[in-house]
């Protein structure tokens, strides 16, 4: 049986996955360009991706002290989902406007952001 990772260290692969602000989230998610990518479960209109974006938008405007154990769940999920996309790597050319970018970025991660 696999050990589960402590909240703490969840909390701090979710920090470092996510360099997105809410704000900038949210503008992102509004986008024609954030909602033409993703999949989506039979008979539903919005992508998992995009929904995930808007419970990440939620999670990251929370106080630790309120965070769940689903979203704790989430936060896994998406440090998990990031870290795979990114090691996949994406397109050589085009870059900036490819699906494997839109996608990350509605999990709250931008590859051509530089982190402060």
């Amino acid at each position: 049986m696999t050990q589960q990772p402590d909240p703490d260290t969840i909390r701090r692969d979710f920090r470092e996955a996510v360099n997105m602000t809410p704000a900038e989230l949210e503008r992102w998610l509004a986008t024609e360009q954030s909602q033409s990518v993703g999949w989506q479960h039979e008979g539903e209109a919005e992508s998992v991706g995009h929904q995930s974006g808007r419970r990440i938008v939620e999670i990251l405007r929370c106080r630790q002290a309120e965070l769940t154990e689903d979203d704790l769940a989430h936060m896994r999920k998406l440090t998990g989902y990031v870290h795979r996309h990114r090691t996949q790597g994406g397109p050589a050319e085009g870059v900036e406007s490819s699906r494997w970018r839109y996608s990350l970025m509605n999990w709250g991660h931008d590859p051509l952001k530089k982190r402060n």
